[in-house]
């Protein structure tokens, strides 16, 4: 009651806002697509950095649209209109998502360039609903320029890709995105933002993505059944379990979710997050392919999983709750037990034992982030009346 009176009643997540997250589960898994061009046992250089760069891209409309909906949605009819038409935009990059990707270049940057310019033009829309909010008014125009200016980028990268046969514009366009958003939110205040539905849409993405994991380990069980492939899809299911859990606790008990902020460092670190995910999903699937070296597979292990792990504490440190006390010895725990996870993955040259250890590193993290996160309610619980 007394929590009811002091803050007012958060916003929902609808379902078309479910509907909406879904299509970039479906792109992210064809992005994944792109890390599956090996040479001499290694992913290639330009397929990996057009992975990371379309995977990017990807997070960062997502991020856009939600944040949006966050500040400004009502559901009205012409918020879904909008919603809709980037929705079937969305199909042109996803199709434009393959090896063979040069050949949709244009077709990937136009509709990424107009999913932008939609947003934008939803944020112009929404100034006739602020003529009162001076406030409002300059948050609406300083985010419309930066989306129309990274939509230029965007189109840019068109003419630079067929005269110099390079894509770099559209990681400048990504960066540009990045740095502008972040730094104009640090000058702004955080009355704008619902917190509390905002790291709701950022927890539902982090689910589905943990469900395009899920639907990644089901490959183990194609053809006949052998102990190795039992246990590979055993471990690797663990895996996925392992992180799920750590980052529900930190949802459910570190995350402040009434807490004061803009959102912007929350949601960059959830672009990073997911991106880390996406990886983790590679990892477990290129433990099957037999084109691919011991030793890429390792580190794009240890990678992914290491950065993971950084994003999930960065969250905690910016975001924890009040009373959340001694949490850099949490992080330097972590970070020991992260060093003894890598020497022990370097040093050892059979898959079977390293998926085992890093088995063992997800949920010796998670069984110290859970007793964290039990100590924290155990010492001031929440008031609930």
């Amino acid at each position: 009651m007394i929590r009811e009176i002091l803050q007012p009643k958060e916003k929902k997540v609808e379902y078309i806002e479910l509907i909406y997250d879904l299509i970039f589960v479906y792109i992210i898994g064809r992005n994944n697509q792109l890390l599956h061009i090996f040479d001499n046992g290694f992913v290639t250089m330009p397929a990996f950095l057009s992975y990371v760069m379309t995977t990017l891209a990807i997070i960062q409309i997502w991020n856009y649209s939600t944040y949006y909906i966050n500040v400004y949605g009502r559901h009205s009819v012409r918020e879904h209109i909008f919603m809709f038409v980037n929705m079937f935009l969305l199909y042109f990059i996803g199709e434009g998502t393959r090896t063979d990707w040069q050949a949709y270049h244009t077709q990937y940057h136009i509709a990424w360039a107009l999913i932008l310019i939609n947003i934008g033009v939803q944020y112009l829309l929404e100034l006739r609903n602020q003529k009162d909010n001076a406030h409002n008014r300059n948050h609406i125009v300083h985010m419309a320029v930066i989306l129309f200016i990274e939509a230029a980028i965007v189109a840019s990268d068109i003419f630079f890709y067929q005269t110099f046969g390079n894509t770099w514009m559209s990681l400048a366009a990504i960066l540009f995105g990045m740095g502008a958003v972040l730094i104009f939110g640090q000058k702004n205040s955080a009355d704008v933002v619902d917190f509390p539905h905002l790291s709701e849409r950022a927890m539902l993405y982090v689910v589905f993505t943990f469900g395009e994991m899920i639907i990644a380990i089901s490959s183990y069980f194609e053809g006949g059944f052998s102990v190795s492939g039992t246990y590979f899809a055993l471990m690797a299911f663990l895996i996925v379990v392992g992180l799920f859990l750590s980052y529900g606790m930190f949802y459910d008990n570190i995350i402040d979710r009434d807490k004061r902020t803009n959102g912007l460092g929350y949601m960059l670190l959830h672009i990073f997050l997911i991106f880390s995910m996406n990886n983790i999903t590679n990892g477990l699937e290129f433990m099957r392919e037999t084109e691919i070296s011991l030793i890429p597979k390792i580190l794009f292990l240890i990678g992914s999983l290491i950065l993971y792990f950084i994003c999930l504490f960065a969250l905690g440190n910016r975001h924890a709750k009040a009373r959340c006390s001694k949490y850099n010895i949490l992080f330097i725990k972590a970070g020991a037990i992260s060093a003894v996870f890598i020497t022990l993955m370097l040093l050892r040259e059979n898959m079977m034992i390293n998926i085992l250890i890093t088995v063992a590193f997800v949920f010796v993290l998670f069984l110290i982030i859970y007793r964290y996160g039990k100590q924290i309610n155990s010492v001031n619980p929440k008031i609930e009346t």
